[in-house]
């Protein structure tokens, strides 16, 4: 599964591989197009969020097809980057091999959020929201300098 020859590559880590990663792939591949091969993956697979589904397609990012993958599917891949955007997966990954650049987003958790479904769709667009952030003034102004 490699990108397009010459196309930038970009993987997004978390633990689970079921919303901040989902998201951040869903976003950066809808802002930056085919300019970037984006992926995301998890130190344990399990299954994207519904409410990670919900709060994308919001603003016209459908993820819907998205599946949560394990981290040992790409560790052998090249990526001009590699984003972890959960403090576990930063600290169970602090090295990545075969990654140009290595960063990390310390991203809030919205799963952990309880209650009323309002009160945890709020928790999800927040990480939608900073996530969005960070892609559109770190790392598509880092791209757009190579």
């Amino acid at each position: 599964m490699s990108g397009q020859a010459g196309s930038l590559r970009v993987l997004f880590l978390c633990t689970h591989n079921s919303a901040r990663s989902q998201m951040a792939e869903g976003l950066l591949r809808s802002l930056a197009g085919s300019e970037v091969d984006v992926q995301s993956a998890g130190t344990v697979a399990t299954s994207v969020r519904p409410e990670a589904t919900q709060v994308m397609r919001e603003i016209g990012i459908d993820i819907r097809g998205h599946t949560s993958k394990s981290l040992g599917a790409f560790v052998s891949q090249r990526f001009d980057y590699v984003i972890t955007v959960c403090d576990e997966a930063n600290e169970s990954c602090p090295f990545f091999p075969n990654a140009r650049v290595r960063l990390h987003w310390s991203v809030e958790d919205p799963s952990k959020a309880e209650g009323p479904v309002d009160g945890r769709l709020h928790a999800f667009r927040a990480a939608r929201d900073e996530l969005r952030g960070r892609i559109e003034d770190e790392l598509l102004t880092a791209l757009g300098s190579r």
